[in-house]
């Protein structure tokens, strides 16, 4: 039907090795009436995340992962009115070890998409913006992304604090920029905002002599980066 993304919301990545048979076996048992352990539940997840990566591979698509919600922390609010009703808050699960483990895996295989990589907490910036850098092969510029700030990080200090982490370790020019995954007219205006921070952080680092005072490279980048490298990236013409 014309998409081109996938879209995963964990806490973290699972990356735990499971067989195929094993798999299938953890399957079996739950749906007899024996619950997983969480022990099976990670190998379980491991493996239906590898599948759903070599199907994005498959198909050309883009895998997004948003990492990091603690989500439905309270009980009482959650049994009143069910999920996504307001009391989700940041996480603090350590990320790198298995994120860095589950896209080796797909790229053992040589299955490993495009994916742009959403953090929730800001201490894991650099973790994410350098995390980036171990998978990029040269068959797409910026194969994998470090994404832009998500959710509570979906502000001016947040957005901030990724764009200056990706450009201090990674490659700013290829960065893909601002998404609107709310699927509400609403959240238009973030693109607008974001713009704007991105504009006010370059033409600041321009004025302070950090970047040099050239309205071409900078604007083109600018430009690039609101527009061109994610229609681009994703195929969109």
């Amino acid at each position: 039907m014309g998409s081109r993304l996938s879209d995963h919301g964990l806490s973290c990545c699972f990356a735990e090795p499971c067989t195929e048979g094993e798999a299938g076996s953890i399957f079996d048992r739950a749906r007899a009436g024996r619950a997983a352990s969480p022990e099976e539940q990670a190998r379980y997840a491991t493996s239906m995340m590898l599948f759903f990566g070599k199907l994005d591979a498959d198909a050309g698509w883009t895998k997004q992962l948003h990492l990091g919600a603690r989500r439905n922390a309270n009980t009482r609010a959650y049994q009143r009115l069910g999920p996504d009703t307001g009391y989700d808050s940041i996480g603090d699960w350590p990320q790198a070890e298995s994120l860095g483990r589950y896209l080796d895996m797909l790229d053992r295989e040589n299955a490993l998409p495009k994916t742009i990589l959403y953090n929730l907490n800001p201490a894991d910036n650099y973790a994410f913006a350098t995390m980036i850098g171990n998978f990029q092969d040269g068959s797409v510029p910026g194969k994998i992304q470090f994404g832009s700030g998500w959710w509570y990080l979906d502000q001016k200090e947040g957005m901030e604090g990724q764009i200056n982490a990706l450009s201090n370790v990674g490659l700013l020019s290829r960065f893909v920029g601002m998404l609107t995954d709310s699927r509400s007219f609403m959240s238009f205006p973030r693109h607008e905002y974001f713009r704007r921070v991105l504009c006010n952080l370059l033409g600041n680092d321009m004025a302070k002599g950090e970047l040099p005072q050239d309205y071409e490279l900078v604007g083109s980048m600018v430009r690039n980066i609101c527009f061109n490298n994610a229609r681009d990236y994703l195929r969109l013409s």
